[in-house]
């Protein structure tokens, strides 16, 4: 399970040239062939089960194939090994990356207003990457208290969807509309009831999103028939009902999908290095391996934010 680290290198194979054992690393969550593609591919990740080369990254060691263009190197100073900036580097990893791109789908410029749907640990980097590209607001969309104060501390503007409509409380406060709406939930949205409802967030973006703006969706869309690892898989739809009429009048674009981190990596690691991003802020808890299914729990039940799994 799990594709998320940053590491030391133990070993290497003989093709391997760009990389010595001692090596400070990045493992991104994705892994290529090893070859230069001339067109887009299907990404292979760690620990998604898939049979493979691939494992999870949760464990003492990973083993990861064609480590010249799959690891990203961590800029060597005094301070490399300073927990904070360990951690802050492990989200290059995915997460990082991934809220970084949800901006960028959406059509982002400086000094637009952003509507971040979802405060978990992607939906608040993401509203930290908004703020730190210069958006002139950010609001951030959740019904968990700890999610939200977490993001009002980074200077967003907290939105509880369970009180009231999410829409109708942005709009009091920008009545064209937001320039920019990134879905961070994706098919596990919830109404606010709290109840499963996939195409809520859509329906919002839509119709939140203002006339010539842009929408991304990086919230995960995985419909997949039951299985030991996923037996609620058929709750979970392929399609949903889409405001296309809505969304054609108000001129509307619309990018989604999963991200590579590998070719953000060079500039967010340079934004740590530089002391410029610190996106380790979203951490709640940092545990050893054996505690991890009591900490799976916790988080299910939204106890906890982002966890953080060091091994000594």
């Amino acid at each position: 399970m799990g594709h998320e680290a940053v590491g030391y290198i133990q070993e290497i194979g003989s093709a391997v040239s760009a990389f010595e054992v001692g090596d400070y690393v990045i493992i991104p969550d994705t892994a290529n062939h090893g070859q230069i593609q001339m067109e887009p591919e299907a990404l292979e990740y760690f620990g998604n089960g898939a049979a493979g080369l691939i494992d999870g990254l949760q464990a003492e060691y990973a083993r990861v194939p064609f480590a010249d263009s799959n690891l990203i190197p961590i800029p060597i100073t005094a301070n490399t090994t300073n927990v904070t900036l360990e951690q802050d580097y492990l989200h290059v990893s995915d997460i990082f990356c991934t809220a970084w791109s949800a901006l960028d789908f959406s059509g982002f410029e400086p000094g637009d207003t952003v509507a971040v749907f979802g405060a978990g640990p992607v939906g608040l980097l993401a509203a930290y990457s908004a703020l730190l590209r210069g958006a002139s607001k950010v609001y951030s969309v959740d019904h968990v208290a700890m999610r939200l104060e977490r993001a009002a501390s980074i200077g967003a503007i907290p939105i509880n969807f369970a009180e009231s409509d999410p829409v109708e409380q942005i709009l009091a406060l920008e009545p064209n509309g937001v320039l920019r709406s990134v879905d961070c939930v994706g098919m596990e949205a919830l109404n606010p009831e709290l109840q499963h409802q996939q195409d809520i967030i859509v329906q919002q973006m839509v119709a939140l999103t203002h006339i010539g703006g842009g929408i991304g969706q990086v919230g995960v869309w995985m419909a997949q028939e039951d299985s030991p690892g996923a037996p609620l898989g058929h709750l979970m739809s392929p399609s949903l009902d889409f405001p296309l009429s809505d969304f054609f009048s108000k001129r509307l674009r619309f990018q989604a999908g999963p991200v590579d981190p590998k070719g953000l990596a060079p500039h967010l690691v340079n934004l740590i290095h530089t002391g410029q991003a610190r996106p380790s802020f979203i951490e709640s808890a940092t545990i050893d391996i054996e505690d991890v299914p009591a900490y799976y729990q916790r988080f299910n039940r939204t106890e906890e934010l982002k966890v953080y799994i060091r091994f000594e």
